[in-house]
């Protein structure tokens, strides 16, 4: 018997707005969350979809992260729509990294986050994300993405539970 398939029927990828910019605020926000980890995050890979607002949220952390004197595995870039999204899942997981970047939203990040949770080693719980990244959470199915944690465009921190986002209170930057 094959395993199910991850990925959501069309009908659960329903087109959201596009991505907004990201803030210096939530770009701040996300270093800082980064570096306060224990054990420290020294290697990263970034993942990121497609569009503008991503591609340049991506591209700021990369610049900021590797002038810390810090590492970037890889960037990998996935689509908004695939046929399995199985490809960029392997790279994001290629090369072991102490944690994971996302900056993306919509039905590609929902789907390929549900691609890393079934056919990879992926964590949740040691990936962060840009405030954007937040917008999957619902859409990726109840604990897909549990324990994800990132930056609101006004600096706060957020993380994900089972199907919801929850802002912390009093961590901001």
């Amino acid at each position: 018997m094959r395993p199910r398939s991850p990925l959501l029927p069309a009908a659960g990828a329903a087109r959201p707005a596009p991505a907004a910019p990201h803030t210096a605020a939530e770009l701040a926000a996300l270093l800082d969350l980064l570096r306060a980890q224990r054990p420290r995050i020294e290697a990263v890979t970034v993942g990121h979809g497609r569009d503008p607002a991503s591609v340049a949220a991506a591209e700021a952390f990369a610049a900021s992260w590797t002038g810390m004197g810090l590492h970037v595995l890889a960037t990998v870039d996935w689509p908004e729509e695939a046929a399995s999204w199985l490809r960029q899942a392997r790279r994001m997981v290629a090369g072991e990294p102490d944690a994971w970047v996302v900056a993306a939203s919509g039905p590609g990040w929902a789907q390929m986050s549900r691609r890393l949770r079934h056919s990879t080693a992926w964590r949740p719980e040691r990936t962060f994300g840009f405030a954007s990244a937040a917008r999957g959470v619902a859409a990726a199915g109840p604990g897909t993405l549990l324990g994800l944690r990132g930056a609101t465009a006004g600096g706060e921190v957020w993380e994900a539970g089972r199907n919801l986002v929850t802002v912390r209170e009093g961590w901001s930057r």
